[in-house]
């Protein structure tokens, strides 16, 4: 049964065999093309050694492909709502194969030439713009917050740089994790092409691109999930890349142990993804973030002091963890529940960008505040300032729109029901 739009099934619609199989592809997808965003930050503190960096050389090569693959979130979401996740997936994963086998093979021997590398394999990170719209076409508006959760879960790509980068690199050599990871790259652009199909009766848009950004940008929904989403999942990206570097400079654990403790953090940021998706399905998007963003507070707040590894430290770090991950499911149960199905692609690259920015700036902070003062006391007193405002802007803001309801999607509207005004 497809709503009155021709967009997605409607909220009573049994989910298919068919929707299962294409969030399954999709995830692999996400998963894998993260996988390839990632490559550079484990091997950061290794750049760093043997090509003499500073603190901010070091954070601003990790940071590059982030902020990148943010930017190109925008015009790629776009593409997606016109073109579909069928065509789009393919070329993302194909075109991540080229900076890959680059900083693999040659680029690795300078920093202009990790710059320029990183800079390109930021089409990696574009990936997630290309799969929300995907995924969220074949399923029920009361359904989505769990499939979009389980979609991001692919975010854990990170989490297998994180193990083997810089294993591969010890056991072999410098290209053989970026030849593994451009091989793994090809089969899936192959697997997609030849697998993937796009939701019937998918709404396509007509518009220009321009005017169909313009429109997005006039929906309210495109600027609160993205405030949001600048916190959740840049707090996670953030420290998904700058969590080794801190681990060993300001707890002098080796290389290979902080490299271990990151992929701790990002695997079980990404298991309670869909978890909070799942909640929000259940509970309503903005309690979810709520209690998200506050146990992000507390765990900033503690690790403000630098405890010890064991067990404080490593407790605030897993509950930061956990509430990251969380809130940026929750955060896209609310885009799924209150966009236009024509508008989906767009607005998750606008949010999409904003969270991947969010995890831009902070590493360049912490590297900054360390060099001057030493101490990463300072970055962490930031992160609960602006888990507060966060807070304070989902229990105020957002919680208005979300009961007034008024930004629910025009095409296929259906009733409010408990659950919406439990949002």
């Amino acid at each position: 049964m497809k709503s009155k739009s021709g967009g997605s099934p409607s909220h009573g619609a049994a989910v298919s065999g068919r929707a299962w199989l294409m969030l399954g592809l999709a995830t692999v997808g996400f998963a894998v093309n993260f996988w390839a965003w990632a490559l550079l930050s484990p091997l950061g503190p290794r750049f760093k050694d043997g090509l003499d960096l500073t603190s901010f050389e070091q954070s601003l090569l990790v940071a590059v492909p982030v902020v990148v693959g943010s930017l190109g979130r925008i015009p790629v979401g776009a593409l997606t709502d016109r073109f579909g996740g069928r065509v789009m997936f393919p070329i993302v994963s194909a075109a991540t194969i080229v900076p890959v086998l680059y900083l693999g093979l040659a680029g690795h021997s300078s920093l202009t030439a990790l710059l320029i590398g990183g800079f390109f394999l930021g089409i990696g990170g574009t990936a997630f713009a290309v799969g929300v719209p995907f995924v969220n076409a074949w399923f029920p508006p009361r359904r989505r917050g769990l499939a979009i959760g389980v979609f991001g879960a692919g975010m854990g790509g990170t989490a297998i740089s994180a193990l083997t980068t810089v294993k591969l690199v010890d056991a072999n050599s410098m290209s053989t994790p970026f030849l593994i990871t451009a091989a793994v790259l090809a089969v899936y652009a192959a697997a997609a092409a030849l697998l993937l199909r796009d939701a019937p009766g998918r709404t396509v848009p007509t518009e220009p691109l321009a005017r169909r950004l313009a429109a997005t940008a006039r929906l309210p929904i495109t600027w609160q999930a993205s405030a949001l989403y600048a916190v959740a999942f840049g707090g996670y990206v953030a420290f998904s890349v700058y969590l080794p570097t801190y681990l060993k400079t300001g707890y002098g654990l080796t290389q290979a142990d902080a490299a271990n403790r990151m992929a701790g953090f990002v695997l079980l940021a990404v298991a309670m993804r869909p978890i909070g998706g799942w909640l929000s399905d259940r509970l309503g998007p903005v309690r979810v973030l709520a209690g998200s963003l506050a146990t992000v507070v507390a765990g900033a707040v503690v690790q403000t002091f630098t405890p010890a590894l064991a067990p404080v430290g490593t407790l605030a770090f897993l509950a930061m963890a956990a509430a990251l991950g969380a809130g940026s499911g929750a955060t896209f149960a609310l885009v799924a529940l209150r966009t236009p199905a024509d508008r989906v692609g767009s607005v998750t690259g606008v949010v999409g960008a904003a969270g991947g920015l969010g995890g831009f700036l902070p590493p360049l902070v912490m590297g900054s505040l360390y060099g001057a003062y030493g101490t990463y006391a300072a970055g962490l007193a930031l992160l609960a300032i602006v888990a507060t405002a966060a807070l304070a802007y989902t229990l105020t803001s957002v919680r208005a729109s979300a009961e007034d309801g008024d930004h629910r999607p025009r095409a296929g509207r259906r009733p409010r029901t408990t659950a919406d005004t439990a949002a």
